[in-house]
């Protein structure tokens, strides 16, 4: 608002003008009406003054548009610069927060608080500023024209605001509970859209839809709650304008027949009563305005003073080029209250192939993620190239990992531009190179636009194995000095993996390669392999040496071999 005071200075002095111009024609039906009562000391004749009403409408109605104009405009600038704040802001943070909150949740605040808040910036801003304008203006020509009249025509005014007052606490409460029913109904059709392949393959169409309409139920109750108090506001002002034009025909009525008024004061005394009528109703309408914006600003708060548990270090150390060398160093971690990594003493020498392998819930992706600084690391406990990780810069870390985790998300874009998101201006060569590394020559050949071809949202068009396969030519292309393969292979068959495994093999050279697997034969290149077990690294060796020791890793690969030869029959 402070950036737009400018705006909001110049619509403020255009309602002002628009103001005066509507206060002059009832003050001008007076002086017409006395004109009329004796023209002899009138100054004007009456076509004169009908002249004078004429411009002064048409004058109101030129001015109400830019002043409207200028102030809504303000709202929608700041409405403009709140939604990048708030995408910049959720661009900042990690992994950690977006675990604990919905997307659909998400996208409610970014659009419908933030029009809540436009609403209240815009024309609740411009219907405050009016109110006042005409109730200050109003007030002072109606004591002008009888001090005893307007006394009795606002006597009723003070105990509208009290009942406002008592009412406008529910109307915040009641706004909150309905922008947070909202944010559930935009969640469950979120879900729903995004995981329809699912509703339809459990044939739980009917219980999604009961789940969506008791959604709605809840936000329809919580949407009356609201309506209902500002259903009891808006009769309150009503009444409390009607009875004051009612106090004023009969005071103000025997005023004129005793002659303490003239009828053009009175005339005029009426025109500035009815002129308050309206913005008495919209006070009603501008504290609804208020609570909702209100509410819906704590909410988008909530995002504004978030804060990521990653960040950059105060004095950090920017190594050049990173090596590949890493160190764990008696490294544990917790999720949640919960251990996923204990005592983790490993060192990887730089341009090592290194496997890691675990059951379900081991730490195996815990372990490779906290190298790129995705979930905070502790100080002293994870070193690359011999400098605390977290000293090193999150771009220059970042930049180095080339990371391919479990989940493919793809972009709803073109597979060309999913592979060249790794690294942007990649050229036409890079990504072709890439996407042959990463075994999905053949897939394009088949597409009927080959890499211009469109994968839809979250790559809906393209099977699992090819979802992974883009990931990792997305990985591949940024040529980092750290590779990190999460799982990457586990949608494709034994004959793809093999070919993959083959080309990225050649691709490795120096650097320093992270092969995350629940099945072995990704692992076998491999010049160690860590064995994972409750968070807690149990066997690492080379694959002859931990088969010839006889525990976890021996077993696991012995069950594998068992699986294989009952496929076989």
């Amino acid at each position: 608002m402070r950036d737009c005071r400018g705006a909001y200075l110049l619509g403020a002095l255009l309602l002002v003008g628009t103001n005066l111009c509507g206060l002059a024609i009832p003050w001008l039906m007076k002086l017409a009406i006395e004109a009329l009562q004796a023209p002899a000391k009138a100054g004007y004749s009456p076509a004169q003054f009908g002249g004078m009403i004429a411009a002064a409408a048409v004058g109101q109605g030129v001015i109400r548009v830019f002043s409207r104009t200028t102030l809504l405009n303000a709202g929608r600038r700041i409405e403009y610069r709140l939604r990048e704040d708030l995408y910049a802001r959720l661009l900042t943070l990690d992994r950690t927060y977006f675990s604990n909150w919905r997307t659909g949740d998400i996208l409610s605040r970014l659009s419908n608080d933030l029009t809540n808040v436009r609403m209240l910036l815009g024309f609740g801003v411009l219907s405050s500023l009016n109110t006042v304008i005409i109730y200050t203006a109003s007030l002072i020509l109606l004591t002008r024209i009888s001090p005893f009249l307007t006394l009795c025509a606002v006597g009723p005014f003070p105990v509208m605001v009290l009942i406002v007052k008592r009412l406008s606490s529910s109307m915040f409460r009641s706004s909150k509970l309905m922008q947070e029913a909202l944010a559930r109904l935009t969640t469950c059709v979120e879900e729903n859209v995004s995981a329809a392949a699912v509703v339809r393959a459990y044939s739980r169409e009917e219980g999604e839809i009961a789940s969506f309409g008791a959604a709605c139920d809840g936000y329809s109750e919580a949407s009356m709650a609201v309506a209902k108090i500002r259903g009891l506001m808006l009769p309150v002002m009503a009444a409390t304008g009607a009875l004051g034009t009612l106090v004023v025909l009969f005071v103000g009525g025997n005023l004129v027949i005793s002659g303490g008024l003239t009828l053009g004061g009175f005339v005029a005394f009426n025109g500035y009563l009815a002129m308050l009528v309206w913005p008495t109703i919209m006070f009603g309408w501008i504290l609804n305005l208020m609570q909702r914006g209100a509410a819906s600003m704590g909410r988008l708060g909530e995002i504004l003073n978030a804060h990521a548990e990653v960040v950059e270090s105060a004095e950090p150390i920017d190594p050049g080029h990173i090596g590949g060398h890493i160190e764990y160093r008696s490294l544990s971690f917790s999720y949640g209250g919960t251990d996923m990594l204990r005592g983790i003493d490993l060192k990887i020498r730089k341009g090592a192939r290194i496997g890691i392998v675990g059951v379900v819930g081991s730490g195996k992706s815990t372990l490779v993620r906290l190298i790129p600084r995705l979930f905070p690391v502790g100080d002293g406990t994870l070193f690359i190239d011999g400098i605390d990780v977290n000293r090193i810069p999150l771009q220059r870390i970042r930049s180095a990992v080339g990371f391919v985790p479990q989940e493919s998300f793809l972009f709803s874009r073109t597979i060309a531009d999913n592979i060249g998101y790794g690294k942007p201006g990649a050229t036409r060569e890079e990504i072709e190179r890439a996407a042959r590394i990463a075994g999905l020559s053949g897939d394009i050949a088949r597409f009927p636009q080959g890499l211009d071809t469109l994968v839809g949202e979250r790559g809906v068009t393209l099977s699992g194995g090819q979802k992974q396969r883009v990931s990792i030519a997305r990985a591949l292309i940024k040529e980092p000095s750290i590779l990190i393969l999460d799982d990457p292979l586990s949608a494709v068959d034994a004959d793809t993996e093999e070919e993959i495994l083959s080309a990225l093999s050649g691709y490795y050279g120096e650097r320093t390669v992270l092969i995350v697997s629940h099945r072995l034969s990704p692992l076998r290149g491999c010049d160690e392999i860590i064995v994972l077990e409750q968070g807690a690294i149990v066997e690492q060796g080379s694959h002859a040496e931990l088969l010839e020791l006889g525990g976890r890793y021996a077993a696991i690969h012995m069950e594998e071999q068992l699986k294989a030869e009952i496929e076989k029959l």
